[in-house]
């Protein structure tokens, strides 16, 4: 069993890279869980025309939180610069995507994600994960996703 992590860059984890990386943070990470951290920046492309996140931002940016749970599975304990591995995961299905507001620039999103099933395949995982994002205290997105995640050689 992988011990949590603390602080760690989840950059170093996702194949994301700016202007797409959408979870900057990452107070928190287990086997099941992960917490991770975004503010919203006047240079997002995601924004609308009213400077808000739009759903779209605020799906992908839950998808690269949740996605995380999984992903670091297939990296070393002692690696914490992500340079073990190089994976890939794609959002099978959204099974439930629920946005209640448009967070505005400025704004910090803590997302929380937990794992509900997994089934490995030796290079390949497809799991269930829900996610919730908050702005301050208020719920603003809750999601379900189904993922694909393998490794590339």
């Amino acid at each position: 069993m992988k011990k949590p992590r603390y602080d760690i860059n989840i950059k170093n984890f996702l194949p994301h890279r700016e202007p797409m990386l959408l979870a900057t943070i990452t107070p928190y990470i287990d086997e099941v869980s992960v917490v991770t951290h975004f503010k919203i920046s006047d240079d997002c492309i995601f924004l609308d025309n009213e400077g808000r996140l739009s759903e779209a931002g605020l799906i992908e940016n839950a998808a690269q939180a949740s996605s995380a749970i999984v992903g670091q599975s297939y990296f070393d304990d002692d690696d914490l610069e992500g340079t073990g591995n190089k994976l890939v995961g794609y959002i099978s299905a959204i099974k439930k995507a629920e946005v209640f507001i448009l967070p505005e620039i400025n704004d910090l999103l803590i997302t929380k994600a937990k794992l509900i099933s997994r089934f490995d395949t030796g290079t390949m995982s497809i799991c269930t994960i829900t996610s919730s994002t908050f702005r301050n205290d208020d719920l603003i997105v809750d999601c379900n996703f189904n993922f694909l995640i393998h490794e590339v050689q």
